[in-house]
């Protein structure tokens, strides 16, 4: 099955941008598809109109219900409705995994002072964040929401387990990670590392990462390791 993204945009020319290349780019139109949506095509009027002033007054525009509903409702775009919002749900590697079993994802980007409330009640849109700041619009949130959903899908990653064990995987902080060679200026790679026994090197890539995590995250340390100290 391959996985279907819709994007609604005021600027459907910055995609797929990055998700043009590395591995988004290389499993474009194989493993998922995507389908930028250009919401002014949906306005009625010959000025294209998208936005207007703000109900009660207030600086800048609003994104119209009626004009994006349109836009919403004639896209084909199939799964979950996401609004790339400062005020919705953090995005985290729980909720790329829940996306990336599905069938594909509809990403609407913002812009202005955001999007008239009634077309996201009406139009069933989660609202989703990618941290605690305000950016131009949404595109830049859709991106990196569908780069960590795409890397996830079946084929995309050379080798699957490599998703296991990295930062978010169980809710920790990846541990620390050393190639060649194995002395650099004055650092050698730590001594276990090198001994080839699997379980002393899983044993300290666990300890590495409950320290990592609770000197980094304290917030996921006591949410995912209740009770297990940090070593």
């Amino acid at each position: 099955m391959t996985f279907a993204a819709t994007v609604l945009t005021l600027y459907p020319a910055m995609f797929p941008g990055p998700l043009g290349t590395a591995l988004a780019g290389r499993a474009l139109g194989t493993q998922w598809t995507l389908d930028p949506v250009d919401i002014r095509d949906s306005a009625t009027d010959r000025h294209r109109s998208v936005d207007d002033t703000p109900a009660g007054g207030g600086p800048g525009m609003v994104m119209r219900a009626d004009v994006l509903a349109r836009a919403i409702d004639t896209c084909g775009g199939t799964g979950p409705r996401l609004l790339m919002s400062p005020r919705g749900r953090p995005f985290d590697q729980g909720l790329a995994r829940t996306l990336a079993s599905g069938p594909g994802v509809t990403i609407v980007c913002g812009r202005f002072e955001g999007v008239d409330e009634r077309v996201i009640e009406r139009r069933g849109l989660t609202e989703v964040s990618i941290g605690d700041y305000i950016l131009s619009g949404g595109e830049i949130g859709a991106m990196a929401v569908l780069d960590a959903i795409v890397r996830l899908l079946p084929g995309v990653m050379g080798n699957a387990a490599s998703a296991d064990e990295e930062s978010f995987a169980d809710g920790l902080l990846e541990h620390p990670q050393y190639t060649r060679p194995a002395q650099w200026e004055d650092a050698p790679i730590p001594e276990v590392l090198m001994s080839g026994d699997h379980g002393k090197i899983a044993a300290w890539r666990r300890a590495a990462r409950l320290r990592l995590t609770a000197a980094r995250r304290p917030d996921l340390f006591e949410r995912r390791t209740p009770g297990e100290p940090a070593k």
